[in-house]
């Protein structure tokens, strides 16, 4: 294991000091606990946002906490889930009266723990608490409508979920519309990854699966779950090609829609080479008649060090453009109003 660490059982606690120390005029913690991030913001009646999940994916989760986006976050270890407790202190500080709504992905541990710390939030602080499970990966479950629940992975489309949704509570709208806001999102975005090699959790200090070289796999999760397929590495248009056809079935998209795109870096993939995919985005897009709105490159969802990314479409409507297209001030991201 080649990592710029001191002790593997201090990474995350290090890590969130430089983070806080980096950022003090954005960022504090809550209850004396690292883990429990809140932003400096404070607007008096708006709805508080809050999400969490394992440390590992930056700039997610933590990273959009911030004027526009988040209002707090609660980070576990490497791939593992925050606490109840945890969740809970988060949820009290960033509390202004309106209510607060947990934004987070489709895993197990992490809806365990966000239901009790909703349930906790109620009983004990007389907050009212709603939440969305966010499930945006294509390759990990067949579609499901609207009504139907989600058994699908939340990757790397949770960030068009918590643009719209942090603007809708920049806007002042009540907690019920707020969640209206980010289910909609969370409804109408796709995403599909493909990994080239692994990552190291430290404390583990070996990776946790291997793809041999000149392999890719198609599919795979953010925490190395098993993907829909593993062979030869393609060239890079016929690896968009088999991504993309895959989500634009799967809502579907439809000639004459218009849709924000993410491009995401796992971790070790230049932005030289996002660029390539993104070019192949375009082309495909164009062919079809769906008209971009705006788009996204970088790392926004990772996966430690692996190297891989995924595409992410939101289909837009006339709400979700304006609230695509508002400011964004965090540590990690920014955003100027578009038009």
């Amino acid at each position: 294991m080649k990592k710029f660490i001191n002790k593997p059982e201090n990474f995350i606690s290090e890590m969130l000091e430089g983070i806080y120390t980096a950022h003090p005029d954005m960022l504090a913690y809550a209850n004396n606990d690292l883990h429990c991030l809140h932003t400096t913001y404070k607007q008096a009646g708006k709805v508080g946002i809050a999400t969490g999940g394992g440390s590992g994916h930056l700039p997610l989760f933590l990273g959009y906490v911030g004027q526009g986006m988040l209002d707090g976050c609660a980070i576990g270890d490497v791939f593992q889930s925050p606490s109840p407790k945890q969740m809970l202190a988060v949820t009290k500080e960033i509390d202004s009266g309106a209510g607060v709504l947990y934004i987070y992905g489709n895993y197990n541990g992490d809806i365990f723990n966000f239901d009790m710390a909703a349930e906790m939030a109620d009983f004990e602080e007389n907050i009212k608490v709603s939440s969305v499970v966010v499930g945006d990966d294509v390759a990990s479950a067949a579609p499901t409508n609207q009504n139907a629940k989600n058994t699908r992975r939340g990757v790397a489309g949770l960030f068009f979920v918590y643009k719209c949704a942090g603007a809708a509570a920049a806007e002042m709208m009540d907690l019920a519309n707020v969640k209206r806001i980010a289910q909609k999102a969370s409804y109408n975005v796709r995403t599909m990854g493909v990994a080239l090699s692994p990552c190291i959790v430290p404390r583990v200090g070996k990776a946790g699966f291997a793809i041999a070289d000149g392999e890719m796999e198609i599919g795979m999760g953010i925490h190395g779950e098993t993907g829909l397929r593993r062979g030869k590495l393609l060239p890079a248009d016929e690896v968009v090609d088999e991504i993309l056809s895959k989500i634009l079935m799967d809502l579907p998209f439809q000639s004459g829609d218009e849709v924000a795109i993410l491009v995401n870096g796992l971790g070790a993939t230049p932005l030289e080479e996002q660029y390539v995919i993104f070019r192949r985005v375009q082309q495909i897009l164009q062919a079809e008649n769906i008209h971009i709105y705006h788009t996204y490159v970088g790392e926004y969802a990772t996966a430690m060090e692996m190297a891989g990314l995924s595409i992410s479409l939101l289909k837009l409507d006339n709400e979700l453009k304006r609230l695509i297209n508002t400011q964004v001030n965090t540590p990690f991201f920014k955003q100027f109003q578009l038009l």
